[in-house]
């Protein structure tokens, strides 16, 4: 039986570390919200404001990136409302 030799794996740049950091924070607050319109008790307007304040912090964590946001998360976000509070004539997206 041959050992096979694990491929060169090269370290992370600074760069690399500070982006994979950005993205485990924005999924974790991507989440945190998620659970958050699920189980706590608020209002449709209250559901709105805090994806609000994940559309900033996404903002914030990638600046210029908010087209990403609106195209992953905000379907996300969209659904789980419109699951709890029905369909709404006020959309969440902008």
């Amino acid at each position: 039986m041959a050992i096979s030799k694990k491929p060169d794996v090269k370290p992370l740049t600074k760069e690399q570390k500070d982006e994979n950091r950005r993205i485990r924070l924005l999924r974790f607050l991507t989440d945190l919200t998620f659970q958050r319109l699920c189980v706590e008790r608020m209002t449709f307007t209250e559901a709105r404001d805090a994806v609000e304040e994940l559309r900033t912090a996404a903002e914030r964590i990638f600046p210029g990136k908010q087209s990403v946001f609106d195209l992953v998360i905000a379907p996300r976000m969209d659904r789980v409302i419109r699951e709890r509070f029905g369909d709404s004539p006020h959309p969440v997206r902008h």
